[in-house]
C-alpha cells in the first residue's frame, strides 16, 4: 500500500474540514432571506408614462429604480430587492416590512408638489424646491406642519404679489400629484379635498421658507417630509400584483423546509453508503463540499433565498447523487467484468463522462430558459439550479475522483470488491 495517497486523502480532508469551520457561520449570516423566508411585503408595478409623449426606455426605468430605492430607505429596510421585469415592469420586495399602506404610498406616489392659484394655473413645482430640505414641524399649537426650502426667495415674492392681486380670491393652493380634470373651485366645496392645503397671501412674502398646513397627524406629516425628500417618481407606476408573507409565517416555512431537506439528504446519505460502500462514502463527502460551495457561491453573488431556492438545492444534491450513482455503476459493472480495480477505475470513470456531461448541460439549458422567461420566484429557481449544476459538475466529477482516486492509487481497496458493493461471486473469471 503506497501511504502517500493515503496521507494525502487525510490531509484535504483535515484542511478542508479546518476552511469549512471558519467559514460556516459567516455563510450563516450572510445568507440574504426572501419573503416567503422572512415575511415581508411584495408588490408589482406596470410602469406608464407620466406625460403624453414620455418613452419608457432603460433609463426611464433606470431612474424609477433609482427614486423607488431612495424611498425604501426612508423604510428602514436592510435587504430591498428591485427589479426590472419585462422591459416595463417593476418589482419591489421588501423583507420584514409590516406597514403594507405606507410602503404604497411611499412607493406609488408621484410626489409632483406644484403651487397654483385659485384657477389652477402652475405657479411653482418641485424643481423650484431644494432637494431633501423637507423637514417636520409644529406650530404654536402642537400641530404638526411641513416646513420647504426655495431655491429662489425673489421668484417666490413675485408669486406672492400675483397671488396677491387675485382677492379676494387670494389662494396659493398646494396639490400633490395634480392631475387632468382637478379644480380648486371643485374640491373646496368638498370636506375630503384632494389638495393639501390653499393658504390666504396677505402680502408679499420674500423668504425661502415655505410652511405647508393641512390639519395633518404626525404620520401624515411625516409621509409627506419623505415623499418630498425622495423627489418625484419620472413615471407613473400602476399597482398590477402585491402579496405579503407574515414573518412568522415565513420562519415556520423555513423551519419545515430545512426540516424535509435535512431527512432527505440524510436519506441519501444512508443510501449511498448501503449501496455503494466506500464509493458511496466519497460520494457523501463531496455532497459536502457541494452544499458548502454552492451556499459561498449563492452568498458571493448576493442573491435572495426563496423555498424555491432551497428547492433547487436540494434537486441540486440529487442530481449530485446522480452523477456519483452513473459513475460508481460503471465502476461496479468493469469489477464484474473481471478488471483489477484499478483499471475498473479508469475505465468505469470514462465512460460516465459523456453520460454526466450530458445530463447537466440538458438541465443547464433549461435553467438559463426560465431564468430569461420566469418571473422573480422562477429565476430564483433558476439562479440555484444553474449555480448547482455547475458545482455538481466540479464537485462529482473532479472532486470525487480525486478522492477515490487516491484510494485506488494507494492499492488499499486491490482485491476487494466488496468495499465497491459487488460480491466476488458476480466477478466472471478469467
Amino acid at each position: 500500500m503506497k501511504k502517500g495517497h493515503v496521507f494525502s486523502f487525510f490531509a484535504i480532508l483535515i484542511i478542508s474540514a479546518i476552511i469549512l469551520s471558519f467559514v460556516t457561520m459567516p455563510i450563516i449570516h450572510s445568507v440574504k432571506l426572501g419573503l416567503d423566508l422572512k415575511g415581508g411585503f411584495e408588490v408589482l408595478y406596470q410602469v406608464k408614462p407620466l406625460k403624453a409623449g414620455q418613452k419608457i426606455d432603460s433609463e426611464t426605468m433606470s431612474n424609477a429604480v433609482a427614486s423607488i430605492n431612495k424611498r425604501i430607505n426612508v423604510l428602514g429596510v436592510s435587504e430591498p430587492n428591485i427589479a426590472i421585469e419585462n422591459g416595463n415592469r417593476i418589482r419591489v420586495q421588501l423583507p420584514g416590512v409590516k406597514d403594507q399602506k405606507r410602503a404604497r404610498e411611499l412607493l406609488s406616489t408621484t410626489a409632483n408638489l406644484t403651487f397654483r392659484d385659485y384657477k389652477d394655473k402652475l405657479m411653482l413645482d418641485g424643481s423650484d424646491l431644494q432637494p431633501g430640505k423637507a423637514r417636520v414641524a409644529f406650530d404654536d399649537m402642537n400641530r404638526p406642519l411641513v416646513t420647504l426650502r426655495l431655491k429662489d426667495s425673489a421668484k417666490f415674492a413675485d408669486v406672492t404679489r400675483k397671488i396677491l392681486a387675485e382677492a379676494p380670491n387670494n389662494v396659493l393652493v398646494i396639490w400633490m400629484d395634480y392631475g387632468k380634470g382637478d379644480s380648486y373651485r371643485k374640491e373646496a366645496a368638498q370636506s375630503n379635498h384632494k389638495f393639501i392645503s390653499a393658504p390666504s397671501v396677505n402680502n408679499v412674502l420674500n423668504t425661502n421658507d415655505v410652511q405647508i398646513t393641512g390639519n395633518f397627524t404626525v404620520q401624515e406629516a411625516t409621509n409627506l417630509k419623505d415623499l418630498l425628500n425622495s423627489g418625484s417618481l419620472p413615471v407613473k407606476m400602476d399597482e398590477i400584483y402585491s402579496t405579503s408573507v407574515g414573518a412568522q409565517y415565513g420562519q415556520n416555512s423555513m423551519q419545515q423546509t430545512l426540516f424535509a431537506g435535512a431527512i432527505g439528504i440524510a436519506a441519501i446519505f444512508i443510501f449511498m453508503l448501503l449501496f455503494y460502500r466506500f464509493g458511496g462514502l466519497i460520494a457523501d463527502i463531496t455532497l459536502i463540499f457541494y452544499v458548502y460551495i454552492v451556499m459561498a457561491v449563492f452568498v458571493g453573488l448576493q442573491a435572495v433565498l426563496t423555498l424555491p431556492g432551497i428547492a433547487a438545492l436540494i434537486l441540486g444534491i440529487g442530481m449530485a447523487v446522480d452523477a456519483n450513482i452513473i459513475t460508481l455503476e460503471r465502476i461496479k459493472d468493469e469489477i464484474r467484468s473481471g478488471k483489477s480495480i484499478l483499471s475498473a477505475y479508469k475505465a468505469g470513470n470514462q465512460r460516465a463522462l459523456p453520460t454526466v456531461v450530458d445530463a447537466n448541460l440538458t438541465t443547464i439549458i433549461a435553467a438559463a430558459v426560465l431564468f430569461i422567461f420566469g418571473d422573480s420566484a422562477v429565476k430564483g429557481f433558476a439562479v440555484m439550479l444553474l449555480i448547482s449544476n455547475i458545482i455538481t459538475f466540479i464537485t462529482s466529477i473532479y472532486g470525487a475522483r480525486l478522492l477515490l482516486g487516491l484510494w485506488v492509487r494507494s492499492k488499499a481497496l486491490n482485491n476487494r470488491p466488496g468495499l465497491f458493493g459487488v460480491r466476488r461471486s458476480d466477478i466472471l473469471e478469467k
